[in-house]
């Protein structure tokens, strides 16, 4: 360990995860790349887990905040009325709601992911005056206590210290060897022997992130919608980390035209990196009596003003357009190289630019993001065994930088399997 990072290791706490995946000390960033105290440069494909979606200090965010703070506007406010709220609010419903036929409250909880899930299991329970909730395997949705019992990581949930209650966990879409998970979901709330209650609400993410990048189908989640419907039950879709564009569309739902009851956006909501967080409420369930749930910090403006200019993005359709045609680009080259490469045992995972490739070999996906990183890229693992390397570029990465990524990918990847050929 290098002198300058013993800081670290002598006062933070052991708790701390990615400064030991990525051991230098970072201290510019622009667009996709980062810096560090040595003048390194690296290529971002982590995009800060998806909080980063429009890449590090987009010129017109920062110029915007920076304007907004040397005019003396306000940043705390809890959830007093604002200026910078208002053009929120209105933007928002004009440029992301009313074009899709969306029928929202906005509600403003803590600025965290966490928080907005736990405010959608909280009113799901209010209004339904049920209990239970049913999540899904190698889902996640944060770290507090609730948002925990409804992530399937056992090693997050140990982290708990207490029973993780009233959550039954479902197979997510093709967990088991495509096998036809809905029908065994509604066998269960059919029958009244099977020790399942009707839950207040379902909670998923339609590709999930930190579970191993595991896309639902259109279909799957077609079909929840109605099964839902059909029994009264709160639908809530966590769009914490494949919302804001990841996946293609503004929200990674909309491809399979369903409409969830509450909706959990986080991570690129600010644009800039900054805490912010959303629920999305439909009216008829907007049942909270005031201040019943609430936070100090509700009321980020600074988040306020660079999410209102990040919308600017999605007044036409040209971001999409581009994601489109980096994720085509970035999908071909993962497929070419797990057929290149058959000692990977890989499998590509994912939708638009939330993609990885998932490895049979145990901890090889670590060995190669670890030496991807000694080439200078950043990305991270996933799965519950850290099986998958996880792309995740800006969405407004350049095709070059783009290349130049996966290029190192493809070096790192020979280099781990041509080390281990070695020791066999």
């Amino acid at each position: 360990m290098s002198e300058d990072m013993k800081v670290f290791e002598n006062l933070e706490s052991e708790v701390r995860s990615y400064v030991r995946n990525f051991p230098t000390i970072f201290t510019k960033t622009k667009g996709s790349k980062m810096w560090d105290k040595n003048g390194r440069e690296y290529i971002d494909f982590f995009s800060g887990a998806g909080a980063l979606n429009y890449g590090h200090n987009n010129e017109k965010m920062k110029l915007a905040l920076i304007d907004y703070i040397t005019n003396d506007g306000i940043a705390h406010s809890l959830d007093m009325a604002s200026d910078a709220k208002a053009k929120f609010l209105t933007t928002f419903n004009e440029v992301i709601l009313k074009p899709r036929n969306l029928d929202y409250k906005v509600m403003f909880p803590g600025p965290t992911g966490t928080n907005t899930v736990e405010s959608a299991l909280k009113l799901a329970r209010k209004v339904t005056g049920r209990t239970d909730v049913i999540s899904f395997t190698n889902g996640f949705h944060g770290m507090t206590i609730g948002s925990l019992s409804v992530t399937g990581n056992s090693m997050k949930r140990k982290g708990a210290g207490i029973p993780l209650q009233n959550v039954v966990t479902m197979p997510f879409d093709n967990y088991i060897n495509e096998q036809n998970s809905i029908d065994y979901i509604e066998r269960f709330l059919e029958d009244s022997g099977s020790g399942v209650d009707i839950p207040a609400a379902m909670i998923f993410e339609t590709v999930q992130g930190e579970g191993g990048i595991n896309a639902a189908s259109f279909e799957w989640m077609k079909k929840i919608d109605t099964l839902c419907k059909r029994w009264g039950i709160i639908l809530i879709v966590d769009e914490v980390q494949a919302g804001v564009g990841r996946t293609g569309t503004f929200f990674s739902f909309e491809p399979a035209g369903i409409k969830p009851d509450i909706v959990c956006l986080s991570k690129s909501l600010s644009g800039y990196g900054l805490p912010f967080a959303v629920t999305l409420i439909h009216p008829d369930i907007d049942k909270f009596a005031p201040g019943e749930h609430n936070g100090t910090f509700r009321g980020n403006n600074h988040a306020f003003i660079t999410a209102t200019v990040a919308l600017d993005y999605w007044k036409d359709n040209q971001l999409e357009q581009n994601i489109k045609a980096k994720s085509a680009k970035t999908h071909a080259f993962l497929h070419n190289l797990v057929e290149k490469h058959s000692k990977l045992q890989g499998e590509v995972r994912g939708r638009g630019l939330m993609v990885g490739v998932s490895c049979a070999v145990k901890g090889l996906a670590s060995r190669i993001a670890a030496q991807a990183f000694d080439y200078g890229l950043i990305m991270e693992t996933a799965g519950p065994e850290d099986e998958v390397f996880k792309l995740f570029p800006a969405l407004t990465i350049d095709d070059e930088t783009l290349e130049a990524g996966l290029a190192i990918i493809e070096k790192s990847i020979e280099h781990v399997l041509k080390k281990e050929t070695q020791f066999v």
